[in-house]
């Protein structure tokens, strides 16, 4: 980062093309971490890993929160996708987290130096949380709102949220980019993660056939290694455990030409999650704050 923070994001930013493969990791936030915690991890992120980006999931409504994280993203020259979090209890806490976040942006002098896209999410199509046409209006006012700044807006969600709701053609149309759910375990044609491959072809061709050549990210991405309450799987075969983990990530670096090659400047994934102290099952790391296998994905090919 420059020594001094810059008065406009113009060439700021990487060219869409050079974001594929590994990107980073999505990072769990409801432990609302400390500031010395985001640093260390964020810095794991960048050094350890070669991570460019951090992708938020779950929500903490501490006061200043996000500022720990521009501070944190600035600190370790990582990019971060921001996260309006709805939750699961359908109440309208959303609304002042979106309004929290904006509000930070606009008065972190970092913050547009390290924000690199808003999502709305997670899966708010597929949990019903609003209408297409009125999650097109959250979109669409939050470019309006963000415009001043050149943070992009966008929808975190699975292919699936789209199509249960006819597509939602609107929604796609509104985002200025398109952050995908990819998690084939729960495919009803699910096996094993060396065999995810045309599961994940198979999404990604719906939204190339959609999306209108926008940029895509696969951003809620992963396979686990247990099953658990609202960890289960759909197809009799699939099989969650550390060497599928592994295994999935491997088939991403495998097929690596294949998502640089994807219109709008080829696809760029994060693994899903960092930790497994974050969500039990997909992270990285074990609870004992182990790698749960070597993983030392390709960031280009």
């Amino acid at each position: 980062m420059p020594p001094t923070v810059p008065k406009e994001t113009t060439n700021w930013w990487c060219k869409p093309e050079t974001e594929y493969a590994f990107l980073g990791f999505s990072y769990e936030v409801t432990a609302c971490q400390s500031a010395s915690q985001l640093n260390r991890e964020f810095a794991d992120i960048r050094k350890t890993f070669n991570g460019r980006y951090v992708r938020l999931y779950g929500a903490c409504d501490r006061k200043g929160f996000y500022d720990d994280v521009v501070n944190a993203a600035w600190n370790n020259v990582l990019g971060v996708h921001a996260l309006i979090w709805f939750g699961f209890d359908g109440n309208d806490l959303w609304k002042g987290r979106r309004d929290a976040l904006f509000a930070t942006l606009h008065n972190n002098p970092k913050a547009r130096f390290v924000t690199r896209g808003v999502q709305f999410g997670s899966e708010p199509l597929f949990d019903s949380v609003l209408e297409p046409s009125q999650l097109t209006q959250q979109v669409v006012a939050a470019k309006a709102n963000l415009a001043n700044l050149h943070i992009p807006v966008t929808v975190s969600e699975m292919a699936y949220g789209y199509q249960k709701n006819g597509g939602a053609q609107n929604v796609l149309d509104a985002v200025d980019f398109i952050n995908i759910h990819m998690l084939p375990f729960f495919s009803q044609q699910a096996s094993t993660g060396a065999a995810s491959w045309p599961l994940v072809q198979k999404d990604l061709q719906w939204f190339v056939s959609r999306g209108k050549g926008k940029k895509m990210y696969l951003d809620e991405n992963g396979w686990p290694s247990v099953t658990y309450d609202g960890v289960k799987p759909n197809s009799p075969k699939a099989v969650a455990d550390i060497p599928n983990e592994q295994a999935f990530y491997g088939v991403l670096d495998e097929h690596c030409t294949n998502l640089k090659a994807v219109i709008g400047g080829g696809v760029g994934w994060f693994a899903h999650i960092y930790s497994d102290n974050q969500e039990p099952g997909y992270g990285i790391y074990n609870s004992a704050g182990k790698l749960k296998f070597p993983f030392k994905p390709k960031i280009r090919c």
